[in-house]
């Protein structure tokens, strides 16, 4: 079976590939598909969505809800384990820690990284993520952190 990174660079590859790819993604994991994410990269130590400012995804002020973000990271993150664990490995989000830093006042760039050296001292791994607006303003940053273990 393809890892979740193959069929990202295949698809991707294709007219309109990274848009299918957003959906299949939104399939694995059906609560990403609330957000209605587009996948922008996928490699390893990197991940990058975006969640489009829409009615759906707003809270009671029209700012793009923090959970909603939240989900948006974790989104990232998968992306960037799938992409970075090795095959041998399997890995689980045990905590998300973040910090709202501003109103999400339009489309997120969630964003996920690690280094080499984050896997090396496992099994807890950091994950970086953090939530931008286009201009760079910086809404939700934190960490996530990933239980990765030898699969059984």
């Amino acid at each position: 079976m393809p890892s979740t990174l193959d069929v990202y660079q295949k698809m991707s590859a294709l007219p309109q590939g990274k848009r299918l790819f957003s959906i299949f993604y939104g399939q694995k994991a059906p609560y990403f598909a609330s957000i209605h994410m587009a996948v922008r990269e996928m490699r390893p130590h990197f991940a990058e969505i975006t969640i489009p400012k829409r009615r759906s995804v707003q809270n009671h002020i029209g700012t793009v809800h923090a959970i909603a973000a939240c989900n948006g990271l974790e989104a990232a993150m998968g992306l960037l384990a799938e992409a970075t664990c090795p095959s041998d490995s399997r890995w689980l989000p045990k905590g998300m820690d973040v910090k709202y830093l501003a109103k999400s006042a339009g489309d997120l760039y969630c964003t996920a990284e690690s280094s080499p050296e984050d896997w090396a001292n496992g099994p807890d791994v950091p994950i970086r993520v953090k939530a931008a607006l286009k201009d760079g303003t910086v809404t939700v940053e934190g960490t996530i952190h990933l239980w990765v273990t030898p699969k059984r």
